[in-house]
């Protein structure tokens, strides 16, 4: 019979917490599936590219519409992209579309759709000169674009 030391113990300890990691890591292994997909553009619309889901959420197309508002607050900035039949992007679209559609923007800055969390008088905008993405009083006048979002089934 084979006596059992502390050394032995300790060698077996680490082979079983190496086997632990790698199953870890394994377990977080995710694989996303984005179908195919041929989308319509409307005359003057641009493909920015596709925003993924976050925490299960629906990933989309994220297509900018044509035309923008060259100096509006960010309420009515609202409202006009509502009116032309789609949304203000979000900080997350912005981002996207500053990467892939820069040189359809004025280098200016840009409402975003989202209020600075600690004060809804001030609303983020992003500038499409140096893709910095920063916040300022709602009353501002600055520019707006709007997007709109097909769902990837």
């Amino acid at each position: 019979m084979t006596t059992i030391t502390l050394e032995a113990i300790k060698v077996e300890q680490g082979k079983i917490a190496e086997m632990i990691a790698r199953f870890e890591a394994q377990a977080k292994t995710r694989l996303i599936t984005l179908p195919e997909a041929q989308i319509e553009l409307k005359d003057g619309e641009d493909y920015a590219g596709i925003i993924l889901g976050k925490e299960g959420e629906i990933s989309y197309h994220l297509i900018l519409l044509p035309g923008e508002a060259p100096s509006i607050n960010w309420s009515d900035a609202k409202g006009w992209a509502t009116g032309i039949g789609g949304a203000l992007p979000d900080r997350r679209e912005q981002a996207l579309l500053y990467a892939n559609l820069k040189d359809q923007f004025q280098s200016a800055a840009y409402w975003s759709s989202e209020v600075y969390a600690s004060d809804s008088d001030y609303a983020w905008y992003q500038i499409f000169d140096d893709g910095y993405q920063v916040y300022d009083t709602t009353n501002l006048k600055l520019r707006a674009r709007a997007v709109r979002r097909l769902e990837i089934q």
